[in-house]
């Protein structure tokens, strides 16, 4: 296999790998649209002196707003450029620290 075959397969299995990401958060978003009129029923029916429903709607609102920012990569600390930049900040972090570690062994 060459470097261009390999790296066409690397950019293959990026792309599958996001597009399941994508299909995941639209799965999430479906189920959310059509799980909350049965909530928002379900509460009118047993208890409509008490609003719960709000809650669930809000709350599981925020996490369809959270998986499409993740899926579709909108902040920068969501998308694997950035995850690769901090990865490699700790690796040179961990190496400057076992540098000083063992250049200050050899004086002692």
């Amino acid at each position: 296999m060459t470097e261009k075959d390999f790296t066409e397969a690397d950019r293959y299995y990026d792309a599958q790998k996001k597009v399941k990401e994508i299909r995941g958060f639209y799965e999430h978003l479906t189920v959310y649209v059509l799980c909350n009129p049965i909530v928002i029923i379900v509460n009118y029916m047993t208890s409509p002196e008490y609003l719960w429903w709000i809650w669930s709607v809000m709350g599981w609102g925020i996490a369809i707003v959270l998986h499409g920012l993740k899926a579709f990569e909108y902040p920068p600390f969501f998308n694997r450029k950035w995850e690769d930049k901090k990865i490699q900040e700790l690796l040179e972090k961990e190496n400057k620290r076992r540098l000083e570690s063992n250049h200050g062994n050899k004086f002692e």
